[in-house]
């Protein structure tokens, strides 16, 4: 790879803040047998023994720009509940430091797999819209631990965690931060000013339609980036690659998937592995470089998985 390529001391420095929507990852494992006699469908008997929790939603992302050897810090809204205080437990254990605001009128989102014979056979979400703004208290504290980051992430699940995020924004960018999102819903004009935003092609086509053609594609994504005042927009398009839209024009790299076992988290790995390279002090186009090896090596694990600098820079 002819990519400059950060030192391990460079991101050792390199602060990232992550902001999002945070949630409980929670994987059962069983045996698959038979087939229901009350419905077709496999009866999972599940082994208790083999059940795993890991980090899901921002403290994913959190975990995998920890997991390249950056200083992470995550800000979220989490409820006063069990799974919120595991989740407090996984991000201690992970080295990322945790910005909570514990609100007992929210649920903890917790995401439940269940797999069998190597496969997710069921996914249960448990969830609450939240009937009031969760991050309102923590503008303050937001804008305290900008001042000793680098650049901040934003992670929006669409959970209503991020009613704040064109301020946020705003502030980032009057701090001379860099701000990179992955984005959720039609609506991007509340991350207009940011770095990068990092949609994938269903989330692209939500807000620019469907394409038909590359050059519609190239003529639509470069229209929203001019008019949302966009540093870039980088498409990700997963066995096509990544597509970067920014100042300089177009540039567009091949996927570099080994063998994809498990899409799950790739997004999170992407961004994630981003903002790290850009904290290092790399350009969009160098860490888009990296942020596409990372990817491909995340898809080739099971479930939310993160990438190290040793797997990143392996030759």
């Amino acid at each position: 790879m002819n990519t400059p390529r950060p030192t391990r001391e460079q991101i050792a420095r390199a602060r990232v803040l992550v902001v999002g929507d945070a949630m409980l990852d929670r994987y059962w494992f069983g045996a698959v047998d038979r087939i229901s006699p009350e419905a077709p469908v496999p009866v999972v008997r599940v082994n208790r023994a083999k059940e795993q929790e890991r980090l899901g939603g921002a403290a994913n992302v959190a975990w995998n720009a920890r997991a390249l050897g950056a200083t992470a810090r995550l800000l979220t809204a989490i409820g006063d509940d069990e799974h919120g205080h595991r989740l407090e437990a996984l991000l201690a254990k992970s080295g990322v430091e945790s910005l909570f605001k514990r609100d007992p009128r929210m649920t903890t989102i917790v995401k439940l797999r269940v797999i069998g014979r190597s496969q997710q056979l069921l996914r249960v979400d448990f969830e609450e819209e939240p009937d009031h703004e969760v991050l309102e208290d923590l503008l303050a504290q937001y804008e305290q631990t900008l001042a000793v980051s680098d650049v901040v992430l934003f992670s929006d699940y669409g959970k209503g965690g991020l009613t704040h995020i064109p301020r946020m924004i705003e502030l980032a960018r009057s701090a001379n931060r860099a701000v990179l999102v992955d984005p959720k819903g039609s609506d991007y004009e509340r991350y207009r000013g940011a770095t990068v935003i990092t949609p994938n092609r269903a989330e692209l086509a939500q807000v620019i339609g469907a394409w038909s053609s590359e050059a519609q594609l190239h003529e639509r994504a470069f229209a929203l980036r001019e008019r949302l005042g966009l540093g870039g927009l980088l498409l990700t398009r997963s066995e096509e690659g990544m597509s970067l839209f920014d100042a300089q024009g177009h540039v567009r790299i091949p996927a570099q998937a080994r063998e994809v076992f498990d899409v799950t988290g790739a997004g999170d790995t992407v961004i994630a592995t981003m903002a790290v390279m850009l904290a290092s002090g790399l350009g969009l186009r160098e860490a888009m470089e990296h942020a596409n090896r990372a990817g491909g090596i995340v898809v080739g694990k099971f479930g939310t998985a993160s990438v190290s600098f040793e797997e990143l820079f392996a030759a």
